[in-house]
């Protein structure tokens, strides 16, 4: 692998595309992220009492009969929701290009601590990174990212 040429294609396309004068989004935000469960029930125990994030609704499916679409509160007006799809039989979480490499979610550092002990505590693996960052994966094989770092701000850098 040629770092150096990788490198300067970044910084071809950084150049070429990474506005001085930005103009405002046409989005207002994330509404929700929508990710594939397994099992209702363990989803919800996983988000809701291992990471604390309050089921806020679920429903039924309106494109799949028998399948539950549910929502968890991730701060800032921001959604994590999920299906199951009872009888399709679906595979494994895989990584594919296109696909979900992981989902980022920022936390009060106080919580960041509070939450990786839990993590310790329920026997989750993870991965601790810069002090700020640790990645696990959900119960149905998603990557998980609870970051310390302030929303638009990623290891001291503004990424807004």
């Amino acid at each position: 692998m040629d770092l150096t040429a990788i490198e300067t294609e970044r910084a071809r396309i950084r150049d070429a595309y990474l506005a001085q004068d930005r103009r405002p989004s046409s989005a207002r935000g994330v509404h929700h992220v929508a990710l594939l469960s397994g099992d209702v029930e363990r989803t919800v125990r996983f988000y809701q009492e291992l990471l604390e994030f309050p089921l806020t609704e679920m429903f039924e499916n309106r494109d799949y009969k028998g399948s539950t679409h549910f929502f968890f509160d991730i701060g800032h007006g921001n959604l994590l929701a999920f299906f199951d799809f009872p009888g399709l039989d679906l595979g494994p979480y895989a990584e594919v290009l296109g696909g979900l490499h992981h989902l980022a979610i920022s936390v009060e550092p106080a919580a960041w601590t509070r939450l990786r002990d839990r993590l310790d505590a329920a026997g989750v693996d993870y991965q601790e990174e810069s002090g700020t960052s640790v990645y696990f994966r959900d119960p149905d094989g998603t990557r998980v990212e609870l970051i310390a770092d302030p929303l638009g701000e990623m290891y001291g850098t503004s990424v807004r």
